[in-house]
């Protein structure tokens, strides 16, 4: 006879397995009707936006030059709402601002949705957002079935079929909260600079956004990619230059080099090794950071942990960030 602690074990395994197996199964499912939102607003109008640029108040159109230059902020799968950054995140931003003043900062995007909808504004995540923020801690199940929920929206917008959609949306959406932030010279002369900083999955939607926000207006695109998860496809015709930042620690960028065929060496003609060997692509190595975290790419602990060091993992993101050439074309 079995004694009692193996019948517990024994059954314990078994409800584990039944559980791990029903959550297999509802996530594939989600994954199967993932792209079923992104098609609803195309047919409630996103089409027309396939064929023109948004309209924008005239309060948000530039009559003169305006700005030389926009920063764009997309998180990563972590983020479930527009404001929802990390301290690190938020200071990054503001050190930026203060170090490029002639760069207008542009945050509140939510790369996760077409329709810059945060997971709170959709009835059927609301109550894990809510017990999510009530759990307080990125560790909590509720946050980790919403970074599932944003990981598959990262998915949607690599995706051949529905890519064009989601990105087309993506790009909306920074348009619009870039002339929100301040008024955009839609008829400009001289190309502006606009850079898309992306993290994680965020990386990914900039790519996507960026044919559209480059047919759309008078720019030049940077991406700045920090531990960046992205095909080899989108985007790569349609910037100037690709910084992807990576740490000795992050183990997940190197994910989208596994994950995407066109990022494979032997894919001699994709439009990321044509980027590489054009020299419109660098990867740059940041040192010991993180994926996330506080010993992240925006992490506010003193490097290696040791209270002794003033240098925090974020000021060696910005000290390398703000040597970068592009600054100086503004």
């Amino acid at each position: 006879m079995k004694s009692l602690l193996q019948t517990l074990i024994a059954r314990s395994l078994g409800d584990t397995g039944k559980l791990l197996t029903a959550l297999g199964l509802f996530f594939l499912a989600w994954g199967t009707i993932a792209p079923i939102s992104t098609l609803s607003w195309w047919l409630r109008g996103g089409d027309r936006l396939a064929q023109q640029r948004p309209e924008l108040p005239a309060k948000d159109v530039a009559a003169g030059a305006g700005p030389p230059c926009y920063l764009v902020f997309l998180a990563g799968v972590g983020n479930v709402a527009d404001v929802d950054l990390a301290p690190g995140e938020d200071a990054f931003l503001t050190a930026m601002a203060a170090a490029e003043p002639d760069c207008v900062v542009v945050r509140k995007v939510f790369p996760y949705s077409a329709v810059n909808d945060n997971v709170g504004g959709q009835p059927v995540f609301r109550w894990l957002w809510q017990l999510s923020d009530r759990l307080d801690g990125e560790g909590d199940p509720a946050h980790t079935v919403l970074k599932i929920r944003n990981l598959w929206r990262m998915a949607l917008s690599a995706d051949s079929r529905y890519g064009q959609i989601y990105n087309r949306g993506a790009a909306a959406t920074i348009l619009e909260r870039m002339a929100a932030t301040q008024a955009i010279p839609l008829e400009a002369d001289k190309p502006f600079q606009l850079v898309l900083v992306g993290t994680s999955g965020g990386v990914q939607v900039a790519m996507g956004a960026a044919p559209y926000l480059q047919e759309w207006l008078p720019v030049e695109i940077t991406v700045l990619s920090f531990g960046g998860v992205f095909d080899g496809q989108d985007g790569f015709g349609a910037v100037q230059q690709v910084y992807h930042f990576y740490g000795q620690n992050d183990w997940i960028d190197n994910l989208g080099l596994v994950l995407f065929p066109s990022r494979w060496g032997w894919t001699w003609g994709s439009p990321y090794n044509r980027a590489r060997r054009a020299g419109k692509y660098e990867a740059i190595a940041t040192g010991p950071h993180s994926h996330d975290g506080d010993r992240g790419y925006f992490g506010l602990d003193p490097l290696g942990g040791d209270p002794r060091q003033a240098t925090t993992y974020l000021d060696l993101t910005l000290q390398q960030v703000q040597a970068l050439p592009l600054w100086n074309q503004l």
